[in-house]
């Protein structure tokens, strides 16, 4: 291995933490990554990381040859991208997570459709409403959906993501069919998410003005299509993005309620980490995914 593969190897071990993460993440042994780490450092006649039973941790020399080594590298891949100039042509793993329910439902088809296009192209991937963190964990970019708080990655918008109160006919029959902020507090709700003893809901009645209404949640689950199915089946009303509601909308499982009020809408972002180059096939995906998507997804239009 040459200079600027044990640099990537080096930068590779402190974005994941560990030798170990770092060998599971590049598909060898722990013993290879610690041997290039020794190799590197007695080439560089510096201790880079100090190692100890319980942690390993950069040193002052350690902390400037990363910052460095990741300019460095990044600068290298885009380079060879940029002299390569085959846009049609991407291989390598793309390592790639996603909220559960927006994965299942919406990227089936697109990352279907990209691997045709892309047939040396891999893919690993993970659904998943846990908060994943990228370096670490070692993945290139993160489909995300909310405010994004988090200063350390970049962010690309994909498309908007709208929401709506609704319940199926059986609960809305039973329990009446809330017109106003007022009556929708003798409601029962359910809730995405398990924080929190009781869900906050923001509504924009017709003049504009703002409103939070506190909500009784009976159900509280962690999944959205959880959730879409417990308001199927008549357990309270749903506030949840038009994208996991559409088809049991179309097919009258569920009646919107609430329509001459507005909810706040979110965004869907591809996510990726601060100060890293972005890889050729990334780039590529975010922008079939927002060509496929575009602002008006069409689960908004049926």
């Amino acid at each position: 291995m040459g200079q600027l593969e044990d640099m990537a190897m080096f930068v590779r071990v402190v974005d994941a933490g560990s030798i170990t993460k770092a060998a599971d993440q590049l598909n060898i042994a722990k013993s290879a990554v610690s041997r290039r780490l020794k190799e590197l450092e007695t080439r560089l006649n510096s201790q880079l990381i100090s190692r100890t039973t319980r942690n390993s941790t950069l040193t002052e020399a350690g902390q400037k040859y990363y910052h460095e080594a990741c300019s460095i590298v990044s600068e290298v891949d885009l380079l060879n991208e940029q002299i390569s100039g085959v846009t049609s042509y991407i291989n390598g793993t793309m390592r790639l997570t996603a909220p559960l329910s927006f994965g299942l439902m919406h990227l089936d088809e697109i990352i279907h459709n990209f691997a045709l296009q892309h047939p040396k192209l891999s893919f690993e991937l993970d659904f998943s409403d846990r908060h994943i963190d990228l370096v670490e964990e070692g993945y290139e970019m993160a489909i995300r959906i909310g405010e994004l708080k988090d200063s350390s990655y970049q962010a690309k918008r994909l498309t908007v993501i709208r929401r709506i109160l609704c319940a199926s006919p059986e609960y809305l029959k039973q329990a009446g069919t809330p017109d106003s902020i007022e009556a929708l507090k003798h409601h029962s709700f359910l809730q995405y998410g398990l924080k929190g003893k009781q869900g906050e809901l923001e509504v924009i009645d017709p003049s504009g003005q703002r409103h939070r209404v506190d909500t009784t949640s009976r159900i509280k689950a962690n999944n959205g299509n959880f959730i879409l199915d417990m308001a199927i089946k008549g357990h309270g009303i749903a506030f949840t993005p038009t994208f996991i509601a559409y088809q049991s909308l179309a097919k009258g499982e569920l009646i919107p309620i609430m329509q001459d009020y507005q909810f706040p809408t979110l965004n869907a972002y591809a996510v990726y980490p601060k100060n890293r180059f972005l890889s050729q096939r990334c780039r590529l995906l975010i922008d079939y995914i927002i060509e496929q998507i575009g602002d008006e997804p069409y689960w908004d239009n049926i």
